[in-house]
């Protein structure tokens, strides 16, 4: 006689990116062994990798191409399919701002964590008075090819970042008449006419990248050596498994 199968619960959840409905499981021991051995090799192609299949395993809604969603949509699906999977709440270790050496643990909430949106964050650049250029968000896995971390970066690192970036997230070149699509041109013709973009065009791309919606949340933490309480913003997956 065969073993029973084990009844697996769902759960529904709108991505951030196109506000569409997906339906999603827990993960399970298999997935979780998965996760275990990516974090273990401190290999962060491998961790992508992992994070990407446990993801692609626990959709339900099969329409939805994990590997073409934005970094922010991957971050917040993984998040929730975890508080699903082993607890509504994670621990961080904050660093207290007052002395930046300090750590505080805290417990967040994960329901508390949302995507926000960069108020003067826009798609569209504006290239001259008659050309625009429409952009999208790039993947997890062009993130990870590409060492992305505006926040990190100096100034001349944030451009040549943005550079290498943005041929894989131009998504179309238009005016009033007609319109190019990116997927029809090849690599070398997206760079060729990424340089020709003056400084001020640039400018346009490097706000695009450093606006991107993120995973955030706001908490107080108090130093427990000087009794000083700070505001801490933690931003993108790795600040919620710290």
């Amino acid at each position: 006689m065969p073993l029973p199968k084990i009844n697996t619960p769902t759960y529904d959840l709108t991505l951030p990116s196109n506000k569409k409905k997906i339906r999603y499981r827990p993960f399970l021991v298999r997935e979780e062994k998965i996760l275990v051995l990516a974090m273990e090799s401190n290999d962060q192609k491998q961790i992508t990798d992992a994070i990407i299949q446990i993801i692609g395993d626990c959709l339900i809604t099969k329409t939805v191409d994990v590997t073409k969603l934005p970094t922010f949509d991957i971050e917040y699906l993984f998040l929730n399919v975890r508080s699903k999977s082993v607890g509504e709440t994670v621990e961080v270790n904050v660093t207290c701002p007052d002395d930046g050496k300090t750590t505080v643990e805290t417990s967040i909430n994960i329901d508390d964590i949302k995507v926000v949106k960069d108020k003067d964050h826009k798609l569209i650049v504006q290239l001259d008075d008659k050309y625009s250029m429409k952009l999208k968000y790039p993947t997890l896995d062009q993130f990870v090819e590409n060492n992305f971390d505006f926040d990190m970066a100096e100034p001349k690192e944030s451009v040549s970042a943005a550079m290498s970036m943005l041929s894989t997230c131009i998504d179309m070149i238009y005016d009033d008449q007609e319109s190019w699509d990116a997927s029809d041109s090849s690599k070398e013709e997206l760079d060729e006419f990424i340089d020709q973009l003056n400084t001020k065009q640039f400018q346009q791309v490097e706000q695009f990248f450093r606006t991107m919606p993120k995973l955030s949340h706001k908490l107080k933490v108090t130093n427990p050596k000087t009794g000083v309480e700070s505001e801490v913003v933690l931003e993108g997956l790795v600040s919620f498994f710290s």
